[in-house]
């Protein structure tokens, strides 16, 4: 790159979304996880800032990912469930910063409309010209993308995969879940996304900034990892998951459901894991974070090559978490522990964002829409209802006090429905497993003392000395659901 180009780089910052797919927060090593390898990941938490305490407005994958798009909570904007349609008048950031000049791209994962059994997701007005679109690795549609780059670089892996066909529910690990490094669906995303900072990178200098939504599948579930990256791990010196035998009696009885068959039976649970099963299952989630890890530093090591580095906000995070065994429950659904619904976020902006700073105020995932619009200099969407995480970042506010995630029977739908919402407040969390009139299940809930109890190991729910804490945080959620309803429609006059 000449200084002329460098000199002629556009003012407006470019911003990389890195977003990996069911990834719990504490599953690197700057959360502090010392069993698993991820310096790439770690070396941008500390060159930037990192958020302690940030959550999932919904802890499945298509509500939280509407809500990235739109700033809004499922309750707003709409798609309360996998499965669910976004309503086409819902308005994405990445159209205002289209309209505004940036050139913007997805690579990978979307999901904002059903895909099951092969069903191609259709476009809405997402302001993307660059639009590398996979659902997943196995995903049938003939719009996989990722399917189109194996058939050309790797044409004897496709066919042997193809040959095998597309799963179930396209998440069986029939092939395409199992390639080797070289040809796996991590490794496409990290080309796409390289590929696209490559390919007009002179014209861009010059003319028009990017945002680029790079989404990595893993390290969601089937969990399996190319062997190089099992290799890393020894599974018989990972930590067991949290959790004491019978803790699930004085909980939610949805859990203890949970806990026999995932995905309201649908998927394979706890119960039917033997301890081997659970110790190889971590092993394997480490490996696919590790996998991501190297891919997330040939990323970064081209920004910089590009002398893209200075004038690039990057943002690490991921949709949800994944319980991993914890509490004695696998995969995702009506579940609020910490594993589930806590997720990383990472800003990285040099010489605009401090360096090896962290903030422990609340963040959640519907910040990113006025995060992305403050970057780019714009006023963020009238409908939006986070705000932007710079003003943290940079630690001029301390940012929100409270988070809270919403879950509307939105993974596979249980008989009856389960609807449970959460509110972290201070080092308490609330849960309701809401009951008559929204469901014929009986109301219940959790509640936890996080300072006391970081593994959420003990309800205090149903304690007699920790009503009156329940009352105050049940009316304070109140409170918090009123702030967060839709109030975006401009009133006219008085009457």
């Amino acid at each position: 790159m000449t200084q002329e180009q460098r000199t002629t780089a556009p003012t407006r910052p470019n911003i990389l979304v890195i977003c990996t797919d069911q990834h719990r927060f504490d599953a690197l090593g700057c959360y502090g996880n010392p069993h698993i390898q991820t310096p790439n990941i770690d070396r941008l938490a500390a060159e930037g800032v990192l958020f302690e305490r940030c959550y999932t407005p919904n802890p499945v994958c298509a509500p939280t990912r509407a809500s990235i798009l739109t700033g809004r909570y499922p309750s707003a904007h709409g798609l309360w469930a996998n499965g669910v349609p976004l309503p086409k008048h819902e308005r994405f950031f990445t159209r205002a910063l289209a309209d505004e000049g940036y050139d913007c791209g997805l690579v990978g994962k979307l999901h904002l409309a059903a895909c099951f059994k092969g069903r191609t997701e259709p476009r809405y007005d997402d302001g993307f010209s660059f639009f590398k679109w996979a659902h997943d690795p196995t995903h049938g549609s003939p719009e996989n993308a990722y399917h189109r780059w194996l058939e050309r670089y790797h044409p004897d892996l496709y066919a042997k995969a193809s040959s095998r066909g597309f799963g179930r529910e396209g998440h069986d690990a029939v092939g395409f879940d199992t390639m080797p490094v070289e040809a796996h669906y991590t490794r496409w995303v990290a080309d796409e996304t390289i590929s696209f900072l490559h390919a007009p990178s002179q014209e861009r200098m010059r003319e028009k900034p990017f945002f680029l939504w790079t989404n990595f599948f893993d390290p969601h579930h089937p969990f399996v990892a190319p062997q190089e990256y099992l290799d890393r791990y020894d599974a018989a010196s990972l930590p067991l998951p949290v959790g004491r035998e019978g803790e699930l009696a004085n909980k939610p009885p949805i859990l203890s459901e949970a806990s026999r068959k995932s995905y309201a039976g649908f998927a394979k649970g706890y119960a039917e894991y033997t301890p081997e099963q659970v110790r190889e299952t971590v092993r394997a989630y480490y490996a696919m974070v590790s996998f991501i890890d190297d891919e997330v530093g040939r990323i970064v090591a081209t920004l910089d090559d590009l002398g893209l580095r200075e004038n690039t906000l990057i943002v690490f995070t991921s949709d949800h978490g994944e319980m991993l065994g914890d509490h004695q429950l696998m995969l995702k659904g009506p579940m609020m522990y910490e594993g589930a619904v806590h997720v990383p976020m990472i800003l990285n902006w040099p010489g605009t964002l401090p360096t090896g700073q962290r903030r422990s105020g609340f963040a959640s995932l519907v910040d990113l829409c006025a995060t992305a619009m403050d970057a780019a200099g714009l006023p963020d969407l009238p409908t939006s209802q986070g705000s932007s995480l710079l003003p943290v970042a940079k630690g001029d506010t301390n940012g929100r006090d409270y988070a809270i995630c919403e879950y509307r029977d939105s993974g596979h739908p249980y008989d009856p429905p389960v609807h449970v919402t959460m509110l972290r407040r201070g080092h308490h969390k609330l849960v309701v497993h809401h009951g008559r009139p929204t469901t014929a299940r009986d109301r219940t809930g959790e509640l936890f003392d996080l300072q006391a109890d970081p593994h959420e190991l003990t309800n205090l729910w149903d304690d007699p000395a920790s009503r009156e804490l329940r009352t105050d945080l049940q009316e304070y959620l109140l409170d918090a659901l009123v702030a967060t309803e839709d109030r975006s429609q401009p009133r006219e006059a008085y009457w």
